[in-house]
């Protein structure tokens, strides 16, 4: 492995104005940590990786490499370009078990992240290095978001995750609260009432978008976003059919063929496969097959009915009529993006939204009531990490900025009352414990 990542780094030419760092979207000096590297500088070249990007390690794995910093190589022109998705990974996995730092010293502020997601993950790591008292609430029982319930295994696999709670979280003081749902029991207010004087809202997109058609419900019908959560609590059986041809897609049409399916078809409205050409050549080498230019008419117990497409003059894609053909099947799995699905703002005041529900921010996540900031999915749409990433670097020096300016909270400044005496019990189980 070692001597394969030093001669891919031994092909960098070390460009004067890097196209690769331009084609990035958080603009990893790439030519630097290849430097540092080749000269035997790995801790130094591991350090620069994740001051820059705190989730370098998940980035090496499931960034849209060919069209970011390897499709911007200027070697790519003529050969095959520097492949520094290897190189990032052997780097970060290898530096980071030398993270190993407790917490920064406490500035008496604290601020609270909602969504463990990719953005929420960078902002609470970020500013916990400045020493803020970091709490990071998900409705979900382990860190990751989409990194871990929508994208599967074989790409991502949990370890890196469990591995960054470990290392960004647990040793640097950060505070994880699962399975709890903001907007339910608790609200924001409640948060700010405890003393949070910023909150940064990165609660994703989990609402599946519907097609619309007769035999969404039926038994054997799922959608992508449930599928990939938990792939092994469905019986699809061996014939499944895919709906839509993006990333999610192909990802559901691979988890698939992983968990017993025998024949596997993605199906899509034109001639155009949206998924990087990256994820869907993988795809068709493991024997998806693809069914183009159709519309998805109606799900039945037996298959899906599918009929040609047409591009009407105003834009709209319309099946043909008496087009209809019948498309045996087993399972289905609609894969046509998210929305977003959140108590959060209904259960909060002053918090603006646009027409497609998400959040309307500024270009610093600032949201319109004071101290709520937000970014990623929930104000985006479905976007890619390190995109989720970059925007969370910007939103997390707006958050420390704005509290900068406010006085130090007092709310956590408790009266001073009787302490509780010591129960007999609790001498006993101290005793009991050491």
């Amino acid at each position: 492995m070692a001597l394969h990542v030093m001669e891919e780094a031994n092909r960098c030419l070390g460009c004067k104005k890097p196209r690769c760092q331009e084609g990035c979207p958080i603009h990893t000096n790439i030519p630097e940590v290849i430097r540092l590297l080749k000269s035997g500088k790995l801790n130094e070249a591991g350090w620069m990786l994740f001051e820059n990007n705190p989730l370098t390690t998940v980035c090496s794995l499931v960034c849209n490499h060919e069209g970011q910093c390897e499709g911007h190589c200027v070697r790519g022109i003529k050969e095959a370009p520097v492949h520094f998705s290897i190189i990032e990974n052997y780097i970060s996995t290898t530096y980071a078990n030398q993270m190993v730092k407790g917490p920064a010293k406490s500035n008496g502020r604290k601020a609270a992240v909602i969504g463990a997601g990719p953005a929420g993950l960078t902002i609470a790591i970020i500013l916990a290095r400045y020493g803020y008292q970091m709490t990071i609430f998900d409705s979900r029982d382990k860190i990751g978001g989409v990194l871990r319930y929508g994208i599967p295994d074989f790409r991502l696999p949990d370890d890196v995750l469990d591995d960054m709670a470990y290392r960004h979280l647990e040793l640097k003081g950060i505070q994880f609260r699962p399975n709890t749902y903001i907007g339910s029991a608790l609200t924001i207010d409640d948060l700010f009432r405890d003393g949070y004087q910023s909150i940064f809202v990165g609660a994703g997109l989990w609402k599946p978008n519907r097609l619309h058609i007769r035999g969404e419900s039926l038994g054997h019908v799922t959608f992508a976003i449930n599928y990939l959560a938990s792939p092994k609590a469905f019986r699809l059986g061996e014939r499944i059919m895919v709906i839509g041809t993006g990333n999610s897609a192909m990802d559901c049409a691979r988890t698939a063929i992983r968990n017993g399916a025998k024949y596997v078809s993605c199906v899509n409205l034109t001639e155009t496969i949206t998924a990087s050409q990256y994820e869907s050549s993988y795809a068709k080498l493991e024997g998806v097959e693809f069914i183009m230019n159709k519309c998805t008419v109606e799900i039945r117990d037996d298959g899906v009915v599918l009929a040609d497409s047409r591009v009407e003059e105003d834009g709209k894609i319309v099946p043909v009529p008496g087009t209809e053909m019948l498309y045996p099947c087993t399972g289905v799995i609609i894969a046509v993006s998210q929305g977003a699905e959140s108590n959060i703002v209904t259960s909060t005041k002053g918090i603006g939204t646009n027409n497609r529900g998400l959040l309307t921010v500024d270009a610093d996540g600032h949201t319109s009531r004071p101290g709520v900031f937000a970014a990623g999915d929930a104000t985006s749409g479905a976007r890619t990490v390190v995109e989720a990433v970059a925007n969370g670097k910007r939103v997390a020096e707006a958050m420390h900025e704005y509290m900068q300016g406010l006085p130090l909270a007092t709310t956590t400044d408790y009266p001073d009352i009787p302490v509780a005496p010591t129960t007999e019990a609790s001498v006993l189980a101290e005793q009991v414990l050491g």
